[in-house]
Formats: structure tokens, C-alpha cells, sequence
């Protein structure tokens, strides 16, 4: 299919863009296969340059000739554009929605894009399994890479290389993936070195009503525990719903098969209830009415300041287990691609400074997101202002960086990365130039050759000039263990991401700015005093030398 074709008006001259925080701009309109651009020839207007991609949803009006079309993007912004004459308005409209609802995955951005920067690391090949193993050296005498999936045959949401138990082999392994809904057996998430505890994750076990058990399942599990221990299963569903799940061949671990485990149900919720919650959220931010009891109870029907103490309880929970009682866990819902991965991710923001720093962090999300085959392809197909009805789509992966959020706010000199750095990941799940979001899991990426036709976002990111943008000036390496507070009180409301676009950040920049000038002066007159005292420290050890006989 070419662009062309969907472009029924490439050009429009004398439209008119008014944004959040820039004053009106005219200028000419021009549509590409994956931009909508207006450039003006005014001095000193920026240019707006927007993926078809990040477009949710467009409105039309009419006013005698004058057609406007307000566009709601994927990031929560609103533009509007007024167009001069109907004709081209609509022109415009329709292949607007056209290029911003394009099915096949190929002809999106990230394979035309070509960057205009020097690439010096290729990220693709940033986070590689077998360099991630390395750096639990101390696991290796009970843990080993497996291979079993790397035709992606036994479990399709699984990478090539998993880690696994080593009594454990591989056609033990292909039998418990029959047992695990979707083939999705039990799996190392994190080692913790203080104690050698770990966190495992896998999908649903499939017992039914009939109570179907799995020895090979059973020892696997069992193979994680040290001699008269207990161990944990977190299920993020609730009881309820874990028992129904078995009328659908579902279910859960019988106290019987597993009696070393004792499993806890910490409910988290998933699907259309994620996606109706960010719709109520981003409907309440945009209200302009400045009614305080209209604000605050839009802002409570919503329910997302609920999900979010939901998950930061889970994941508390199981940093306690293995960090506090010394036990080590198995996380699952139904799949264990949502709500587990919230869990397992932010367990290990609390308990490894590690997953604290930037690349840290980057190899968290690669490992516990893009890896362990969280659909980025179906959850992110559509954000807060889509009409059309939801199937897939759910804000799992903007949960998890709002509570990763509210943790750096309560920690605020822990964490080397800025809210701008978890700002930009949001933003480039939804919409890209690179292709490290595209696909489902592992397997579709592989197929679709993303590593040969796409540039990794981690390539951008990781430059020296890049990082600078994300790195938090008030960051001190903290190696504890960090327990936020998961008390209503202690949760605001993300405005960087919810009202960036309804009130100017301007004052903030400028107190951020000042606060890392401090900082910088800080550091100088730091390095001055150390200087002064070397050469105090020199000229008492002359004097002293003199003074001896």
C-alpha cells in the first residue's frame, strides 16, 4: 500500500494551531505517511511535528467555511487546527484517522526512520540474558540458562533464554509448560544476593475443576526452597476470581500438591477497568469548571490512585517476603503478563539498588516487560480519548511508572534517573520513532526482524547528550533496601503526566534549574576545600619535618 494513496490533500495553506502554552500560529499544514507538520514562517515559532501514531482521536466542526479539527493525542495532549474550507478539512480529517489507525505493524515509523545521530551502542544488544546471568555469579551453582524455548515452540510469550532451576531439565521444563497457562512455566525473576531468595513468575496453573496436578510443576517450585523453609505464592487475583478461573480450565496451587507454599490473593485489577480508570482520570484533569467537589470526586470515581496503592501493596509485600522473612515467592494472576510483571518490576525497584539507575532500570524494563512478553502492541493500541470500544488496551505499563513515580518522590536522592526519564519511556509505548515497543513478545519481534530494521530506543537514550536530560542531580548511591509508604496520604496525583498539558510547567523548570546550579556550585566549592586541605596537609608535614631534629 502506498501513503499516497490514504493522503487525499498532502498541503493546506493559512491553517491556524493552537496548542497548550504557545500563543496561535498560522502557517501551511502538510501530511507525510507518518508526520501531520505545520511549519510557520514566522521567527521563532517551533515547528509541530507529530507522529501519526500518538493521534487517540480527531473531532470535526464547522463554521460556515471554517472547518476546525481538535486532535487528542496518546500523551494526553489536545491540539486544535483551524482549517480554511470544508473540503479540505475533511480531506485532511479522513486521512488523518486513516494514517493513525494503520493495521500492519510494518508500516509504521520505526521502519522508515533513520537517525540523525551518531549510534555508538547498539541497543539492541544492551541487555542480553547471558549478561544479565553474570551478574548473579553467586546464583550459579543453583540456577542455569535454558534454551528450551528458542524456537519460541514451548511457550510463544517467552524469550529464547530463560532462567531456571539446574536440577531441573529441559523436557521436565516442556512439561510443566503444559500445565501453565500458556505455556508460561515458573521462571527467575530476580536472585537476592543478601540471602539467596528469589522471585519467580509463570502464568495461572491449569488444575480445572478437575484438581489436575503436575509433579514435574511441584519439584520445580520445590527446587527453589532451602531445606525446611516456606516459600510464598502471590496471586494478583482475588480468591473469587482465582476459583472461577477453574470452571474455565484455570485455576490455582492446591495446598495438598504444594504444601511448603503458602499462597496469598492480593487483588489487582486488569483489562477494560485499567482503561475505563484512565479515561475518568484524563476526563477529570481536563475539566476546566475550577469546582473543588467536581475536581476531587471525578478525580476518587476514577480509581486510580486505588490501582496504584493496589500494586505498590503487592509488591511490597513480596519485597518483604524475601528481604524480611527470608522466604522466596512464585507471582501469578491468570496470564502473568500484567499485573505480575507490576509486581515482580517494582519488588525489585524497592529491593535492588541496581534496578535504581538508569541502565539498571533500562534492563529491568527489558527484562521484566519487553522479555517476559507483556503485549506493548495490543495494551497500548489506544490511550484516554479513543471512542471505539477498548479490546486489549489497558494503561498497565503507565501504572507501573506512575508507582515507580511515587516512590521517587518519596526517595528522592535514591533513584539516578529524573521523572522526565520515566515521562519519555510513557511516552514512547504509545507512540515512536524506534523499535523497541513494536510487538507483543519476543516471538513477534523476532518475525517482524526488528533488531536488522529498527533502531533500539536504548541507542538514543544512552548517549552522553541524551542522558544528561534524564540523570537526577539529587541522586546519592543508596544500597538499602527502600520501603515507601503505601498510605493514601502518600499518593498524590502525577502531574507531571496527568497536567503537564493543562498548566505550564514553567515555574518548576526554573526552580529545577536553580536547584542544579546549586548543586554544581556545591560540587566546586567542595572540590576547592579538598584542594585546601591537601595543601594544609602538605605544609603541616613540612612544618612538622622542620621542627624534628
Amino acid at each position: 500500500m502506498e501513503f499516497a494513496e490514504l493522503i487525499k490533500t498532502p498541503r493546506v495553506d493559512n491553517v491556524v494551531l493552537h496548542r497548550p502554552f504557545y500563543p496561535a500560529v498560522e502557517g501551511t499544514l502538510c501530511l507525510t505517511g507518518h508526520h501531520l507538520i505545520l511549519s510557520s514562517r514566522q521567527d521563532n515559532t517551533e515547528e509541530l511535528w507529530l507522529l501519526h501514531s500518538n493521534i487517540d482521536a480527531i473531532d470535526k466542526r464547522f463554521v460556515g467555511s471554517l472547518g476546525t479539527i481538535i486532535i487528542k493525542c496518546k500523551d494526553f495532549r489536545i491540539i486544535q487546527l483551524d482549517i480554511p474550507g470544508m473540503e479540505e478539512c475533511l480531506n485532511i480529517a479522513s486521512s488523518i484517522e486513516a494514517l493513525s489507525t494503520l493495521d500492519s505493524i510494518t508500516l509504521m515509523y520505526p521502519f522508515f526512520y533513520r537517525p540523525m545521530f551518531e549510534v555508538i551502542e547498539d541497543g539492541w544488544h544492551s541487555f542480553l540474558p547471558e549478561q544479565e546471568f553474570e551478574l548473579y555469579s553467586s546464583a550459579a551453582s543453583e540456577w542455569r540458562l535454558s534454551y528450551v524455548n528458542k524456537e519460541f515452540a514451548v511457550c510463544p510469550s517467552y524469550p529464547p533464554i530463560v532462567t531456571v532451576p539446574k536440577s531441573i531439565d529441559d523436557e521436565a521444563l516442556r512439561k510443566v509448560a503444559t500445565f501453565r497457562h500458556g505455556g508460561r512455566f515458573p521462571v527467575l525473576s530476580y536472585y537476592h544476593k543478601k540471602n539467596g531468595m528469589v522471585i519467580m513468575r509463570s502464568g495461572q496453573p491449569l488444575t480445572g475443576t478437575n484438581g489436575r496436578r503436575c509433579k514435574e510443576d511441584e519439584k520445580l517450585i520445590n527446587a527453589t526452597l532451602r531445606a525446611g523453609k516456606r516459600g510464598y505464592i502471590i496471586d494478583t487475583r482475588s480468591l473469587n476470581v482465582a476459583q472461577q478461573a477453574r470452571a474455565k480450565g484455570g485455576g490455582f496451587e492446591q495446598e495438598a500438591h504444594y504444601p511448603q507454599w503458602r499462597r496469598i490473593h492480593k487483588s489487582i485489577e486488569r483489562y477494560h477497568i485499567l482503561q475505563e480508570s484512565l479515561i475518568k482520570l484524563v476526563e477529570a484533569c481536563n475539566d476546566q469548571t475550577h469546582n473543588m467537589d467536581r475536581w476531587l470526586s471525578k478525580l476518587e470515581a476514577s480509581n486510580w490512585l486505588t490501582h496504584i496503592k493496589e500494586i505498590l501493596t503487592a509488591a511490597c509485600l513480596a519485597a518483604q517476603c524475601i528481604d524480611r522473612e527470608g522466604a522466596s515467592i512464585l507471582i501469578h494472576g491468570t496470564e502473568g503478563t500484567d499485573s505480575t510483571l507490576q509486581v515482580t518490576s517494582l519488588a525489585q525497584i524497592i529491593l535492588e539498588p541496581r534496578s535504581r539507575t538508569i541502565r539498571g532500570f533500562e534492563a529491568l524494563v527489558e527484562r521484566e516487560w519487553l522479555q517476559a512478553g507483556h503485549p506493548f502492541q495490543q495494551r497500548c493500541a489506544q490511550s484516554a480519548y479513543c471512542n471505539t470500544k477498548q479490546k486489549w488496551e489497558a494503561p498497565v505499563f503507565l501504572l507501573f511508572l506512575d508507582c515507580v513515580w511515587q516512590i521517587l518522590r518519596q526517595f528522592p536522592c535514591s533513584f539516578e534517573f529524573n521523572e522526565n526519564f520515566l515521562i519519555m519511556l510513557f511516552e514512547h509505548a504509545y507512540a515512536s520513532q524506534f523499535g523497541t515497543f513494536l510487538g507483543n513478545n519476543e516471538s513477534e519481534r523476532c518475525k517482524l526482524k526488528l533488531q536488522q530494521k529498527t533502531m533500539s530506543l536504548w541507542s538514543w537514550v544512552n548517549q552522553p547528550g541524551e542522558l544528561s536530560k534524564f540523570t537526577n542531580p539529587l541522586f546519592e548511591a543508596n544500597n538499602l533496601v527502600i520501603w515507601p509508604s503505601v498510605a493514601p496520604q502518600s499518593l498524590p496525583l502525577w502531574e507531571g503526566i496527568f497536567l503537564r498539558w493543562n498548566r505550564s510547567s514553567k515555574y518548576l523548570d526554573e526552580a529545577y534549574e536553580e536547584m542544579v546550579n546549586i548543586i554544581e556550585y556545591n560540587k566546586e566549592l567542595q572540590a576547592k576545600v579538598n584542594i585546601l586541605r591537601r595543601q594544609l596537609a602538605e605544609l603541616e608535614t613540612e612544618d612538622g619535618m622542620q621542627e624534628s631534629p
